[in-house]
């Protein structure tokens, strides 16, 4: 099956497709098993660029409490110059104070010393249970035993290592005009991103003069317009490191196209969900307006269980937007709401509504809401 499965991503002409566990030229990656996840899948990864000249960029959550992880990259790293990123699943390190601080630290250097780089260089990951102090006799045994496994063909032993409650591992491997991209992402629960999405990390060999730039616009186009269930993750990172060894830039539009896919990935995925719908606010007075309505309706739990029930009930829809807009008065009825027919078959389906108040416009994806996601919810920690 292709990668770019979803009608909404238009991928450059000519691009081509390559084995997803490979990475781009002058990386490496790994990921091994040391028993943080209960089920005894990979929860530690490495990756890494051989090239001392690489350019890269970050992107973390706007969350007020942000993970030690989150705290330590911003703190402590070079985000600019990054040569490795250590990652950890099945524990998020999040909400552990001091001694939170102390342990993403310790992965920190851990990783560095085992590749022979500063710590200034490795950036940290973690994904998983809010709450808990990470077993650190595992996680640093862990650290070691992935720079010894490290590989250029190791991509989805990486891209299993960062899953949580995702059905499977999301990455791809593309090449455009002469250029590799590689990719690997994770989430599918607590997903409203802001610019950045619960894990992701990419890798090319293309020139990039300004990687964070070039990353933010293409996440604000992607992860930033999403959600499943309307929670901001305390750990939400993406990683972006470009070596230029190609020689040629990064085409235009192949980013973007990867982390579009990787974001509808991640919404498809939402814990339980069947369906993903693209939410369109229209003819509103501004857009940050057009956002607040379109998000207004993708979060609102009586429009996600609609949309799991197959009930285009288009008074969920006008309640929602009016909703956003307290302080306003608008007249909104059927004959503002657009909606694609709700099908047994259909995966994919579009809800919009016309405001009558301007003519700016935004969208977001969002997932339905099923009775998985409160069952795995309900029962996640216990």
């Amino acid at each position: 099956m292709s990668f770019f499965r979803s009608r909404w991503v238009q991928p450059p002409e000519g691009i081509e497709e390559r084995d997803p566990a490979a990475l781009a030229p002058g990386f490496r990656a790994a990921g091994v098993r040391t028993g943080v996840k209960p089920s005894g899948e990979p929860d530690v990864g490495l990756v890494t660029c051989d090239d001392p000249e690489v350019r890269s960029a970050a992107l973390f959550t706007a969350n007020a409490a942000p993970a030690p992880p989150v705290r330590i990259c911003r703190e402590r790293c070079d985000l600019g110059s990054l040569r490795a990123i250590v990652a950890n699943s099945g524990n998020a390190n999040a909400a552990t104070g001091p001694h939170g601080i102390e342990d993403a630290a310790d992965m920190q250097e851990r990783a560095a010393d085992a590749l022979g780089l500063s710590p200034t260089l490795v950036g940290v990951a973690s994904t998983g249970v809010i709450g808990r102090r990470l077993p650190m006799a595992a996680i640093l045994a862990g650290i070691e035993e992935a720079a010894t496994e490290l590989g250029g063909d190791r991509g989805e032993d990486f891209a299993h290592s960062i899953m949580t409650t995702d059905s499977g591992p999301k990455r791809c491997a593309v090449r455009l005009d002469g250029v590799t991209l590689t990719a690997q992402a994770k989430g599918a629960g607590m997903m409203q991103p802001g610019f950045a999405t619960l894990l992701c990390f990419v890798q090319t060999d293309a020139e990039v003069p300004d990687p964070s730039v070039r990353l933010r616009g293409a996440a604000e186009s992607s992860f930033g317009r999403i959600t499943v269930d309307g929670q901001m993750s305390t750990n939400d990172s993406i990683f972006l490191q470009a070596t230029g060894a190609s020689g040629r830039p990064l085409p235009e539009g192949l980013l973007e196209a990867v982390l579009l896919q990787l974001a509808l990935d991640v919404v498809a995925d939402g814990e339980g969900a069947t369906r993903v719908a693209r939410v369109e606010a229209v003819e509103a007075a501004s857009e940050e307006e057009a956002e607040r309505v379109a998000r207004a309706i993708a979060n609102s739990q009586l429009v996600q269980t609609g949309i799991f029930g197959h009930d285009a009930n288009w008074g969920r829809i006008v309640q929602a937007a009016g909703m956003a807009l307290v302080g306003e008065e608008v007249e909104l009825g059927p004959e503002n709401v657009d909606a694609a027919e709700l099908g047994e078959d259909v995966a994919e389906l579009e809800l919009g509504i016309r405001l009558g108040r301007g003519s700016w416009g935004a969208h977001v994806w969002c997932s339905d809401l099923t009775y998985d996601y409160v069952k795995l919810n309900a029962e996640y920690t216990t």
